[in-house]
Protein backbone atom coordinates (compact mmCIF):
# COMPACT_ATOMS: atom_id res chain seq x y z
CA UNK A 1 0.00 0.00 0.00
CA UNK A 2 1.29 3.48 -0.86
CA UNK A 3 1.61 6.35 1.60
CA UNK A 4 2.22 10.01 0.88
CA UNK A 5 5.50 11.18 2.44
CA UNK A 6 4.07 14.66 2.87
CA UNK A 7 0.75 15.42 4.48
CA UNK A 8 -2.01 16.33 2.05
CA UNK A 9 -2.54 19.39 4.23
CA UNK A 10 0.92 20.75 3.44
CA UNK A 11 0.17 20.88 -0.30
CA UNK A 12 -3.04 22.77 0.36
CA UNK A 13 -1.18 25.09 2.74
CA UNK A 14 1.29 25.97 -0.01
CA UNK A 15 -1.57 26.85 -2.37
CA UNK A 16 -3.41 28.81 0.33
CA UNK A 17 -0.31 30.79 1.23
CA UNK A 18 0.27 31.50 -2.45
CA UNK A 19 -3.22 32.98 -2.68
CA UNK A 20 -2.45 35.14 0.34
CA UNK A 21 0.83 36.22 -1.22
CA UNK A 22 -1.08 37.32 -4.33
CA UNK A 23 -3.56 39.26 -2.19
CA UNK A 24 -0.73 41.23 -0.56
CA UNK A 25 0.90 41.87 -3.94
CA UNK A 26 -2.40 43.11 -5.35
CA UNK A 27 -2.58 45.67 -2.53
CA UNK A 28 0.83 47.05 -3.53
CA UNK A 29 -0.56 48.26 -6.84
CA UNK A 30 1.93 49.53 -9.42
CA UNK A 31 4.79 49.55 -6.91
CA UNK A 32 5.02 45.79 -7.44
CA UNK A 33 6.67 45.77 -10.86
CA UNK A 34 9.13 42.90 -11.47
CA UNK A 35 10.84 42.58 -14.84
CA UNK A 36 10.61 38.78 -14.77
CA UNK A 37 7.39 37.70 -16.49
CA UNK A 38 6.79 34.59 -14.39
CA UNK A 39 6.51 36.56 -11.14
CA UNK A 40 4.36 39.37 -12.47
CA UNK A 41 0.93 39.58 -10.89
CA UNK A 42 -0.98 38.26 -13.90
CA UNK A 43 1.31 35.21 -14.15
CA UNK A 44 0.98 34.53 -10.42
CA UNK A 45 -2.82 34.60 -10.65
CA UNK A 46 -2.76 32.25 -13.64
CA UNK A 47 -0.51 29.82 -11.78
CA UNK A 48 -2.71 29.91 -8.68
CA UNK A 49 -5.80 29.10 -10.73
CA UNK A 50 -3.96 26.31 -12.57
CA UNK A 51 -3.05 24.56 -9.31
CA UNK A 52 -6.57 24.26 -7.92
CA UNK A 53 -7.86 21.47 -10.26
CA UNK A 54 -4.84 19.33 -9.41
CA UNK A 55 -5.47 19.69 -5.68
CA UNK A 56 -9.14 18.88 -6.24
CA UNK A 57 -8.32 15.75 -8.25
CA UNK A 58 -6.34 14.29 -5.35
CA UNK A 59 -8.95 15.37 -2.82
CA UNK A 60 -11.83 13.84 -4.81
CA UNK A 61 -10.12 10.50 -5.46
CA UNK A 62 -8.67 9.86 -2.00
CA UNK A 63 -12.03 8.81 -0.47
CA UNK A 64 -12.48 6.21 -3.24
CA UNK A 65 -9.06 4.79 -2.45
CA UNK A 66 -9.62 4.87 1.31
CA UNK A 67 -13.00 3.17 0.95
CA UNK A 68 -11.45 0.45 -1.21
CA UNK A 69 -8.73 -0.13 1.38
CA UNK A 70 -11.31 -0.32 4.18
CA UNK A 71 -13.52 -2.75 2.22
CA UNK A 72 -10.53 -4.99 1.53
CA UNK A 73 -9.53 -5.00 5.20
CA UNK A 74 -13.03 -6.09 6.20
CA UNK A 75 -13.12 -8.80 3.54
CA UNK A 76 -9.79 -10.29 4.61
CA UNK A 77 -10.46 -10.07 8.36
CA UNK A 78 -12.15 -13.51 8.77
CA UNK A 79 -9.61 -15.34 6.61
CA UNK A 80 -7.19 -16.51 9.31
CA UNK A 81 -9.89 -18.13 11.45
CA UNK A 82 -11.58 -19.60 8.39
CA UNK A 83 -8.45 -21.39 7.14
CA UNK A 84 -7.81 -22.69 10.64
CA UNK A 85 -11.19 -24.41 10.40
CA UNK A 86 -10.25 -25.75 6.97
CA UNK A 87 -7.06 -27.21 8.42
CA UNK A 88 -9.00 -28.87 11.22
CA UNK A 89 -11.56 -30.19 8.73
CA UNK A 90 -8.75 -31.88 6.79
CA UNK A 91 -7.32 -33.42 9.96
CA UNK A 92 -10.75 -34.84 10.77
CA UNK A 93 -10.72 -36.90 7.53
CA UNK A 94 -8.70 -39.97 6.55
CA UNK A 95 -6.21 -37.97 4.49
CA UNK A 96 -2.52 -38.83 4.69
CA UNK A 97 -0.10 -37.06 6.97
CA UNK A 98 1.55 -35.52 3.91
CA UNK A 99 -1.72 -33.95 2.78
CA UNK A 100 -2.37 -32.66 6.29
CA UNK A 101 1.12 -31.15 6.40
CA UNK A 102 0.72 -29.51 2.99
CA UNK A 103 -2.54 -27.92 4.10
CA UNK A 104 -0.99 -26.86 7.41
CA UNK A 105 1.86 -25.14 5.55
CA UNK A 106 -0.54 -23.08 3.46
CA UNK A 107 -2.62 -22.25 6.54
CA UNK A 108 0.51 -20.97 8.29
CA UNK A 109 1.42 -18.84 5.28
CA UNK A 110 -2.10 -17.43 5.12
CA UNK A 111 -1.86 -16.51 8.79
CA UNK A 112 1.75 -15.30 8.71
CA UNK A 113 2.85 -17.81 11.32
CA UNK A 114 6.28 -19.43 11.43
CA UNK A 115 6.79 -23.16 11.02
CA UNK A 116 9.26 -22.93 13.92
CA UNK A 117 9.37 -20.27 16.63
CA UNK A 118 11.67 -17.34 16.02
CA UNK A 119 14.88 -17.58 18.05
CA UNK A 120 15.15 -15.40 21.13
CA UNK A 121 18.06 -13.00 21.61
CA UNK A 122 19.62 -15.44 24.10
CA UNK A 123 19.28 -18.38 21.68
CA UNK A 124 20.89 -16.37 18.90
CA UNK A 125 23.80 -15.40 21.17
CA UNK A 126 24.32 -19.02 22.22
CA UNK A 127 24.22 -20.21 18.62
CA UNK A 128 26.74 -17.59 17.52
CA UNK A 129 29.02 -18.49 20.45
CA UNK A 130 28.89 -22.11 19.26
CA UNK A 131 29.92 -21.05 15.77
CA UNK A 132 26.52 -21.70 14.22
CA UNK A 133 25.20 -19.59 11.35
CA UNK A 134 21.78 -18.10 11.95
CA UNK A 135 19.54 -17.63 8.94
CA UNK A 136 15.98 -16.53 9.58
CA UNK A 137 13.75 -15.84 6.64
CA UNK A 138 10.67 -13.81 7.36
CA UNK A 139 7.47 -15.81 6.98
CA UNK A 140 5.16 -12.87 7.43
CA UNK A 141 3.81 -12.88 3.90
CA UNK A 142 0.72 -11.03 5.00
CA UNK A 143 0.36 -8.60 2.15
CA UNK A 144 -3.08 -8.94 0.65
CA UNK A 145 -2.13 -10.12 -2.83
CA UNK A 146 0.08 -12.88 -1.42
CA UNK A 147 -2.67 -14.01 0.94
CA UNK A 148 -5.18 -14.21 -1.91
CA UNK A 149 -2.63 -16.19 -3.94
CA UNK A 150 -2.05 -18.58 -1.04
CA UNK A 151 -5.80 -19.04 -0.68
CA UNK A 152 -5.89 -20.00 -4.36
CA UNK A 153 -3.14 -22.56 -3.74
CA UNK A 154 -5.09 -23.96 -0.80
CA UNK A 155 -8.25 -24.25 -2.90
CA UNK A 156 -6.40 -26.11 -5.64
CA UNK A 157 -4.93 -28.46 -3.07
CA UNK A 158 -8.32 -29.12 -1.49
CA UNK A 159 -9.83 -29.72 -4.93
CA UNK A 160 -7.33 -32.52 -5.47
CA UNK A 161 -8.32 -34.21 -2.18
CA UNK A 162 -11.45 -36.27 -2.76
CA UNK A 163 -11.84 -36.91 0.97
CA UNK A 164 -12.32 -33.19 1.63
CA UNK A 165 -16.10 -32.84 1.55
CA UNK A 166 -17.23 -30.84 4.60
CA UNK A 167 -20.93 -30.33 5.26
CA UNK A 168 -20.30 -26.80 6.54
CA UNK A 169 -21.04 -24.55 3.57
CA UNK A 170 -18.43 -21.89 4.38
CA UNK A 171 -15.70 -24.57 4.37
CA UNK A 172 -16.68 -26.06 1.03
CA UNK A 173 -14.49 -25.51 -2.00
CA UNK A 174 -17.18 -23.56 -3.84
CA UNK A 175 -17.51 -21.13 -0.94
CA UNK A 176 -13.76 -20.74 -0.63
CA UNK A 177 -13.57 -20.13 -4.37
CA UNK A 178 -16.21 -17.40 -4.14
CA UNK A 179 -14.26 -15.84 -1.27
CA UNK A 180 -11.03 -15.95 -3.27
CA UNK A 181 -12.73 -14.22 -6.20
CA UNK A 182 -14.10 -11.53 -3.90
CA UNK A 183 -10.69 -10.97 -2.29
CA UNK A 184 -9.05 -10.69 -5.70
CA UNK A 185 -11.70 -8.18 -6.73
CA UNK A 186 -11.07 -6.18 -3.56
CA UNK A 187 -7.34 -6.18 -4.34
CA UNK A 188 -8.06 -4.98 -7.87
CA UNK A 189 -10.28 -2.18 -6.56
CA UNK A 190 -7.49 -0.96 -4.30
CA UNK A 191 -4.86 -1.13 -7.04
CA UNK A 192 -7.06 0.74 -9.53
CA UNK A 193 -7.94 3.44 -6.99
CA UNK A 194 -4.29 3.72 -5.97
CA UNK A 195 -3.20 4.26 -9.58
CA UNK A 196 -5.71 7.09 -10.02
CA UNK A 197 -4.63 8.83 -6.81
CA UNK A 198 -0.96 8.30 -7.62
CA UNK A 199 -1.35 9.87 -11.06
CA UNK A 200 -3.23 12.80 -9.55
CA UNK A 201 -0.47 13.30 -6.96
CA UNK A 202 2.24 13.20 -9.61
CA UNK A 203 0.46 15.87 -11.66
CA UNK A 204 -0.15 18.00 -8.57
CA UNK A 205 3.45 17.69 -7.43
CA UNK A 206 4.74 18.75 -10.84
CA UNK A 207 2.83 22.02 -10.80
CA UNK A 208 3.70 22.67 -7.17
CA UNK A 209 7.32 21.53 -6.97
CA UNK A 210 8.97 21.50 -10.40
CA UNK A 211 12.27 23.39 -9.99
CA UNK A 212 12.14 27.02 -11.17
CA UNK A 213 8.60 26.89 -12.59
CA UNK A 214 6.65 25.20 -9.80
CA UNK A 215 4.45 27.20 -7.43
CA UNK A 216 6.81 26.89 -4.48
CA UNK A 217 9.92 28.06 -6.34
CA UNK A 218 7.92 30.89 -7.91
CA UNK A 219 6.76 31.85 -4.41
CA UNK A 220 10.35 31.87 -3.15
CA UNK A 221 11.46 34.09 -6.03
CA UNK A 222 8.48 36.39 -5.57
CA UNK A 223 9.32 36.88 -1.91
CA UNK A 224 12.93 37.55 -2.84
CA UNK A 225 11.85 40.21 -5.33
CA UNK A 226 9.66 41.92 -2.72
CA UNK A 227 12.60 41.88 -0.31
CA UNK A 228 14.75 43.49 -2.98
CA UNK A 229 12.20 46.01 -4.23
CA UNK A 230 10.85 47.21 -0.89
CA UNK A 231 13.72 46.37 1.46
CA UNK A 232 14.27 43.65 4.07
CA UNK A 233 12.86 45.82 6.87
CA UNK A 234 9.93 47.20 4.88
CA UNK A 235 6.32 46.69 6.01
CA UNK A 236 5.63 45.00 2.67
CA UNK A 237 8.31 42.37 3.16
CA UNK A 238 7.31 41.83 6.78
CA UNK A 239 3.80 41.07 5.57
CA UNK A 240 4.84 38.30 3.23
CA UNK A 241 7.91 36.96 5.03
CA UNK A 242 5.64 35.05 7.40
CA UNK A 243 4.14 33.04 4.54
CA UNK A 244 5.82 29.62 4.51
CA UNK A 245 6.26 27.39 1.48
CA UNK A 246 7.61 23.88 1.88
CA UNK A 247 8.71 21.07 -0.42
CA UNK A 248 8.28 17.34 0.21
CA UNK A 249 11.33 15.57 1.58
CA UNK A 250 13.01 13.32 -0.96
Amino acid sequence: MFMAKTSETSHLKNATNFDELIAYITSYGETYNPSRASIQLTALKTLANSVKPYLTAVHDNLPVYNNAVAARKVAFAPLSKLVTRVGNAIKATDTTEQVDNNVATLVRELQGRRATPKKTTEEKAAALAAGQTIVEISSTHMDYITRADNLDKLIKLLTSVSLYAPNEEELQVKSLTALRDDLNAKNTDVVNAEVIVSKARIARNKILYTPLTGLVDIAFDTKTYIKSAFGATSPEYKQISQLKFTKPKS
